[in-house]
């Protein structure tokens, strides 16, 4: 375990901050999920791979299994480090070497069936702040390639990571519920953007009482949000005692079939390993196992995940148009939002991605989150109902630096609207 690396990520995270019963579904038939990449050779190896994604260059690492069989569909788990660590940090487990890659997993997956593929993405400044959403992107680009090169089972894709990679985690949970079929989030908060966020995907989050760096109720907002979209029984989940140096593991009930949420609570710090009994971590603790055993809950299954990537699901009930009008270095964009459903919008959020260069500087009829890149834009006091066939108009004014245009497309609580 690279504890020098979390404390570098822990320390830059807090800056940031600062500033700034498990379900297990019927199997489905194995030939009816598999990717191009089944029954042929495999064009891919492990190692360090380079892709093109977002016209950048960006690194993965990638471990396929020894035992590797071209007709058998594997998992696929992308593990994404903290902020200041690496892709190598968690392929290779850092100080705890290889009982600790991949957060414990590989070892789990090693010692059972070997039938998981792995993936380490290797994040921008060794973080993954997701400007535009383009990690999210980048996580796109990275599953095509797999699943041409790779026999991949498609139902069976998840995601892991610590800190600014829980972030990461929860971004795609939020944006790619319908291609990830669980997260798992250590110590996490919404750092990476939350495009979304209002589709099911099973969830298991893990965070200490102490942590000084992601409080323990950043976690828990986390957890909320897909407790709230799996239907899950409201509670307030027991916890350990202060001092106890133990851990709970609650499990909600009343969620939709197939989409549990699980909340693991200890009393410890901002770590992903914590060990019961002290106050150390290593690659001896509860957490590897319990991650392991909430992946491996699911079978070959529907619901369905989309085998295309990169969604582009069919437009909502919403229809959005956008006026822009520039000047050298300025403008201003009106955009209406149009309820064309037959049932009234209560509680609204538009999200949209402006061009590279241009910010916000000021906004009426919504509120504006973040200023630029991918930008969540929701209702204020006065303006929450949209009756059917009604409309509501907001604007902003924005710097740029040469890119006028505006967004391209636009998503109405996480329905896309047709433009125009």
């Amino acid at each position: 375990m690279v504890r020098r690396g979390y404390f570098l990520g822990a320390v830059t995270a807090l800056l940031l901050l600062t500033g700034g019963g498990a379900v297990t579904a019927q199997a489905a038939p194995e030939d009816d999920v598999g990717t191009a990449g089944c029954g042929s050779a495999p064009t891919l190896t492990s190692g360090t791979h380079t892709i093109q994604s977002g016209g950048q260059n960006r690194t993965y690492i990638l471990r396929v299994p020894a035992n590797y069989d071209q007709n058998h569909q594997y998992r696929l788990f992308f593990g994404f480090h903290w902020l200041g660590g690496t892709a190598n940090d968690v392929d290779s487990g850092g100080t705890d070497g290889y009982n600790w890659s991949y957060y414990g997993l590989r070892r789990l997956a090693d010692s059972t069936n070997n039938a998981t593929i792995f993936v380490a993405p290797q994040g921008f400044n060794n973080g993954w702040a997701n400007s535009g959403g383009q990690d999210v992107t980048f996580v796109d680009d990275m599953l095509r390639e797999l699943r041409a090169g790779l026999c991949v089972d498609t139902t069976q894709t998840f995601a892991g990571g610590f800190s600014y990679g829980g972030g990461m985690s929860y971004a795609l949970a939020c944006s790619r519920a319908d291609v990830f079929r669980a997260v798992v989030v250590y110590s996490g908060a919404q750092l990476s953007g939350c495009a979304g966020g209002s589709q099911p995907i099973a969830y298991l989050g893990i965070h200490g009482l102490t942590d000084n760096v992601l409080g323990i109720s950043l976690g828990r907002g986390l957890r909320d949000t897909f407790v709230r979209n799996n239907g899950c029984t409201a509670q307030n989940p027991p916890e350990p005692a202060p001092g106890s140096r133990g851990h709970v593991v609650t499990t909600y009930s009343g969620c939709r079939s197939g989409y549990p949420v699980v909340w693991a609570a200890f009393d410890g710090g901002h770590t992903p390993g914590p060990i019961d009994g002290c106050g150390c971590d290593g690659w001896q603790t509860w957490t590897s196992a319990e991650a392991w055993r909430f992946i491996t809950q699911f079978q070959s299954t529907d619901p369905d995940p989309d085998p295309d990537p990169d969604p582009d699901p069919e437009p909502g009930a919403c229809r959005v148009s956008d006026t822009v009008n520039s000047w050298n270095g300025g403008l201003t964009a009106e955009i209406t939002i149009t309820n064309t459903g037959t049932t009234p919008v209560n509680g609204w959020s538009l999200v949209f991605t402006l061009p590279a260069g241009q910010t916000i500087t000021s906004g009426w009829n919504a509120n504006y989150s973040p200023t630029s890149g991918q930008v969540t834009a929701s209702n204020v006091a006065y303006n929450p109902n949209i009756a059917p066939g009604a409309s509501v108009g907001i604007g902003f004014q924005a710097s740029h630096s040469g890119d006028a245009s505006g967004p391209v497309s636009f998503a109405l609580n996480g329905a896309s609207c047709t433009v125009g």
